[in-house]
């Protein structure tokens, strides 16, 4: 699974079950009364190439790269009678080839998770906690995220708590997100210096549709903006509502933020919204989809409202892998349609103009660096980008895929020194 920690491997007590390679290690039973008690080891391997000739479009002479972003992950995972689950895993990453490393693209050992996990019924529901080192991700992940794009994985330092009963769930946690630095082995760590916690309200209107209401306090020191530096504090109000009724799909959210960034106030907003149609009798199968995302950027820098809105913790791959575009200052709206020529074969293909939110603020590029001469400069559109991506479901553990991004820049990056950029990233990964 996406996480691994979320694999329950207690089928295989069942001697029915024709033993598969290397069974023996993902099913280990500690207490043959019962099967839910075991222990489980886990492998992810993932080694995409990339090659990207405008790295912040090339403003300050970013130069074109081409390198390898290597993954390998090694997980360990005790289960005790559905009740307690202990999971550790250990991350290696490395960027051979790139010569402009950043602190998500090489970490040499480090411990990625760590964490109990506690079941109890209460109630009439279920109660989870966990504590310790962790990954989890809300809804599409366009704000909170594991961060599964670049070579490092968001982990956060966190107690978590959900209770669910009925169609109900409610979520509380408190986290400190773990910054990641390669200057020696198990060197990653967290401070009070970032925070983020907050509880979520969730509903199953449906089988297929469902409501969640959250609310995060999130703290950074030192943040720098381009109007102002300080101490960051936010309170985030986010709404979201996805599901799909016969051949439509949907999936929207909405976020606003105010709070505080040194002596100013903050005041920014974001959505984001994607829906499709999809014609499952027809040859393909294609799917019709439009997404359309926006986010607020400053549009007085000398007012003290600052309106530049954080992604704080965004999965990038929901634009594209290149990391063109920031979920910060812009308008996109992206039509595209997804085809299945087979069974474990999908192809997308995709178009998407993109506008500033307001020309006073800076263009910015993943996950909200602002490019360097565009702010304040005149020219709302800031270009547009095809991309094409093709996913490959080689096997259950086995699975390749291809993006490429073309993005045709505007007078407003051009001016700044700015080029069009061109991405490649060809990507193969396997789980055990």
């Amino acid at each position: 699974m996406f996480n691994r920690w979320q694999e329950d491997w207690s089928a295989l007590a069942d001697k029915r079950i024709p033993p598969a390679p290397l069974d023996g290690l993902k099913y280990i039973p500690l207490a043959p009364q019962d099967p839910n008690t075991y222990l489980s080891f886990g492998l992810n391997i993932r080694e995409r190439f990339e090659s990207n000739n405008a790295v912040n479009f090339g403003v300050k002479n970013y130069p074109a790269q081409n390198y390898l972003l290597s993954r390998t992950e090694l997980h360990g995972d005790l289960h005790i009678a559905r009740q307690l689950q202990v999971f550790v895993q250990l991350q290696s990453d490395f960027a051979p080839g790139k010569t402009r490393l950043t602190p998500v693209d090489k970490n040499q050992l480090d411990v990625e998770q760590a964490f109990a996990a506690l079941t109890e019924p209460v109630a009439g529901g279920l109660l989870r906690l966990r504590l310790g080192r962790q990954q989890f991700a809300f809804d599409l992940q366009r704000f909170i995220s594991v961060r599964d794009g670049p070579n490092i994985r968001q982990s956060y330092d966190a107690a978590w708590a959900d209770y669910e009963t009925g169609p109900w769930r409610l979520i509380s946690f408190y986290s400190r997100p773990v910054q990641d630095r390669d200057q020696e082995v198990f060197d990653d760590y967290s401070s009070t210096r970032l925070t983020l916690y907050g509880f979520r309200v969730e509903r199953q209107l449906s089988a297929t549709n469902s409501l969640a209401a959250y609310y995060t306090h999130y703290t950074q020191a030192g943040a720098h903006y381009l109007s102002v530096s300080g101490n960051e504090r936010r309170e985030n109000f986010d709404v979201h509502m996805s599901g799909s009724s016969g051949p439509v799909d949907w999936d929207a959210e909405t976020m606003i933020q105010i709070g505080q960034v040194g002596p100013d106030s903050v005041f920014a907003w974001a959505v984001g919204a994607v829906i499709g149609y999809s014609f499952q009798q027809a040859p393909l199968k294609p799917r019709l989809g439009l997404q359309i995302d926006a986010a607020s950027g400053n549009s007085n820098p000398h007012s003290h409202t600052l309106r530049t809105f954080n992604p704080m913790f965004p999965n990038g791959a929901y634009l594209t892998l290149a990391g063109y575009s920031g979920y910060v200052n812009f308008v996109q709206i992206k039509p595209s349609i997804t085809l299945h020529p087979t069974r474990t074969l999908k192809l997308m293909l995709a178009i998407a103009p993109q506008w500033r939110q307001t020309t006073a603020d800076a263009v910015y590029t993943q996950p909200n660096i602002a490019v360097a001469g565009t702010a304040g400069q005149p020219g709302a559109y800031t270009g547009t980008y095809g991309q094409i991506r093709l996913d490959w479901a080689i096997s259950h553990s086995t699975a390749f895929a291809i993006e490429a991004v073309h993005f045709q820049v505007s007078n407003v990056i051009r001016r700044a020194g700015g080029h069009n950029g061109d991405y490649v990233g060809v990507q193969i990964s396997y789980g055990l």
